[in-house]
């Protein structure tokens, strides 16, 4: 990643973000949003979280890649670390 400094005190990679435009990290996102689903549920079991929770984080990925690409698989699946293939078929499951 070009723009990404690596934090070695919480592991975690800042995207090169102005300080202003900075928001929590997504890990803290997802923490907090895990903490309400849990809460939510009121003592009911959860099921599937695994899929659910990858679906709700890779589809804006993925939309959100090939927006900045304009369309462009190759340099998505390039910036996405993924090869192409993996991204046609990622979009063909998610009808993307």
């Amino acid at each position: 990643m070009n723009n990404a400094l690596q934090n070695t005190e919480t592991d975690s990679i800042e995207l090169g973000v102005a300080g202003e435009q900075q928001h929590e990290p997504l890990s803290t996102c997802v923490a907090n949003a895990l903490h309400a689903y849990f809460e939510q549920l009121n003592g009911h079991p959860a099921a599937n979280l695994y899929e659910m929770l990858i679906t709700e984080v890779e589809v804006p990925l993925l939309k959100a890649t090939l927006q900045h690409t304009q369309g462009n698989q190759s340099l998505a699946a390039q910036i996405l670390g993924i090869n192409r293939g993996t991204l046609r078929k990622k979009l063909k499951q998610y009808g993307l």
